[in-house]
């Protein structure tokens, strides 16, 4: 395809393409800026095929990103929120000489060249650089390393292809068009926000980038100007709804929240649709370039606790690990989102693949309507004397007791059953409460043997709850009375 910032300024060069903080640019001053970057950029890069990015959600890093891909230089994001040493392991694993850093990152970093962006602005082009005039469906466009919740970081390599379908599967969907506004809160270094970034140079649609989550500015958003769409993860719509008063609306505009990154609950889905917010559950990865599955608003309290149905590009079956279907088993998929392998690891992604079927590694279930139940990771799953116990089973159960704001499941080890369940709680109950509702709602294996209160939850750029490290973290909690 043609290089599709340059396309979308043929077709709509004064259309408005993205806003932060008040600041707009459209499609025709996007491409001006970013060529112009471009060239800063290959005066200190030219030779590089791949390029490191930290940022925030702010119109620098949506410029870098854009002229990265004028250059058609493949883009590691790199999470800022990342330790030194979390960091650097990656700029060695894609064998980086170079990383573009926002202004508000201070951390030194083991690499050749670190830039900020003010840096770079300060930086002469001593060459007009070669602007790409093709982006090819199979070029590895973004790279974006697992968030690592089960295991070692990989590097997922993402095509322009993955992308394309992507947003072709979102807009089939969603039913996006070129008047939408996407207010973007999620990282951009995450596929989540990318994702977002990739459609609107596809449908023409606004961008509006958020730095920072804080409930009751992107809730005044949400009222005041003409948003129609943002993505969240469970907390962020919790937080959202808390922070609502009772008669309050969005603007008429208003049509979708993709929720994605977990389970959710009838309780929020119910204070949700009592505020007239259409909440669409999704299911995706980074390695199927983001949503591959989603419930929409329609059948959202019918199939509580759904995923959805594949979308439009996917096709999807329960099936055990030689790829056999039977009823309840891993999900598999195949998809033309799919990455087409990880960083440095060129047999990694064919371990999971079988006659053109990705493993997810995730258990789940089709109902008789075709809607997809996820029970849990392969990897959260839990051995207790024989049993298996999936997590996400058992929070689903416990987010309808009353007063319980979260809870996050995992296995330890028992020298008896070889794991036994515990659970992280927050919210205003007692251990007492919480282990006789699990009596009474679950198979008493299911049940955690302990309750804990922590003061920090360790979580994801994209919010998912890092077990691995919760599991640590037993020590430093506070037990709660059973």
């Amino acid at each position: 395809m043609e290089n599709w910032l340059h396309k979308r300024v043929m077709l709509t060069p004064h259309r408005v393409a993205v806003e932060y903080q008040q600041q707009t640019l459209t499609f025709s001053e996007v491409e001006q800026k970013a060529i112009a970057l471009a060239h800063k950029i290959a005066s200190i890069a030219e030779n590089e095929l791949r390029i490191g990015l930290i940022t925030t959600n702010n119109i620098n890093g949506y410029l870098m990103i854009m002229a990265l891909q004028q250059l058609g230089k493949q883009i590691v994001f790199i999470n800022r929120r990342l330790s030194v040493r979390e960091v650097n392991d990656q700029i060695t694993d894609a064998d980086l000489h170079v990383i573009l850093v926002d202004d508000g990152y201070s951390q030194q970093l083991d690499i050749d060249d670190q830039i900020s962006f003010q840096q770079l602005q300060q930086c002469e082009a001593t060459a007009k650089s070669v602007i790409a005039t093709e982006f090819p469906d199979d070029f590895v466009t973004s790279i974006m390393y697992t968030s690592g919740t089960t295991g070692k970081a990989k590097g997922v390599m993402q095509t322009y292809g993955n992308h394309f379908y992507s947003a072709v599967g979102s807009a089939l969907n969603l039913g996006l068009t070129a008047e939408d506004e996407w207010l973007t809160v999620t990282p951009i270094f995450h596929i989540s926000g990318f994702s977002i970034l990739m459609r609107a140079l596809l449908y023409g649609m606004r961008v509006v980038l958020v730095e920072k989550f804080n409930a009751h500015d992107i809730n005044q958003q949400l009222k005041c100007q003409s948003i129609s769409a943002i993505s969240v993860v469970p907390t962020m719509l919790k937080a959202l709804l808390a922070d609502l008063s009772t008669a309050e609306r969005y603007n008429a505009h208003f049509r979708t929240m993709l929720l994605g990154g977990g389970p959710i609950d009838r309780a929020t889905l119910d204070k949700a649709r009592e505020h007239g917010i259409p909440v669409i559950q999704s299911y995706g990865m980074t390695e199927t370039a983001s949503q591959v599955v989603a419930l929409n608003m329609q059948d959202a309290t019918r199939k509580i606790g759904s995923a959805g149905k594949p979308l439009f590009p996917v096709s999807l079956k329960i099936a055990n690990q030689m790829g056999q279907p039977v009823e309840k088993g891993l999900v598999w998929l195949k998809t033309p989102t799919l990455t087409v392998g990880y960083l440095n690891r060129p047999y990694q992604l064919e371990q999971n693949v079988r006659d053109g079927w990705f493993n997810t590694e995730d258990f789940g279930y089709l109902d008789s309507d075709g809607f997809l139940y996820i029970e849990g990771r392969e990897g959260d799953m839990i051995s207790s004397g024989g049993e298996n116990i999936f997590p996400d089973e058992v929070e689903k159960t416990y987010l309808a007791l009353p007063d319980l704001e979260d809870i996050v499941v995992l296995g330890i080890p028992d020298n008896k059953w070889g794991q036994v369940p515990v659970a992280f709680v927050k919210g205003e109950v007692t251990g007492q409460q919480l282990y006789t509702f699990g009596q009474a709602q679950l198979a008493h294996y299911k049940v955690p043997t302990k309750f804990y209160q922590l003061s920090h939850w360790p979580r994801t750029a994209s919010g998912k709850i890092q077990r691995k490290q919760m599991q640590t973290m037993i020590n430093q909690a506070t037990e709660l009375e059973i």
